[in-house]
């Protein structure tokens, strides 16, 4: 079992920037992937950025504004937003894969919401 919990989410305007943490505890050990979701209001939940192995992948429409990043001392797993818009308003989600065996195992953080103002 893993336990996520995320913290750093809060209120900018419009070009600003927050940083999200997501402090995993539990069988760490068998974590293979770090993912960071979101959810805007009334949409999906949508992949924003994942890191596995040592190289961090993003979608299209953070490329060059977030990044995700981790500190194995201290099993978090960040993410810096900068040069925010009001279509990044949403629920983050911290997200993390292990692995058992050929089995993969899901385990999602409470979320955190992220609101720009315009």
């Amino acid at each position: 079992q893993v336990q996520l919990v995320e913290s750093g989410g809060g209120l900018v305007q419009a070009g600003g920037s927050l940083r999200l943490s997501c402090a995993a505890s539990g069988t760490i050990f068998s974590i293979v992937a770090m993912k960071w979701y979101r959810q805007p209001p009334g949409k999906q939940r949508e992949l924003v950025a994942f890191i596995s192995d040592g190289s961090a992948n993003y979608a299209d429409s953070v490329k060059g504004r977030f990044t995700i990043s981790r500190d194995n001392a201290k099993n978090t797993v960040y993410l810096q937003l900068n040069s925010l818009k009001p279509e990044d308003t949403a629920v983050y989600y911290c997200n993390a894969v292990s692995q058992t065996g050929r089995s993969h195992y899901n385990y999602w953080g409470q979320g955190t919401q992220v609101t720009v103002s315009s």
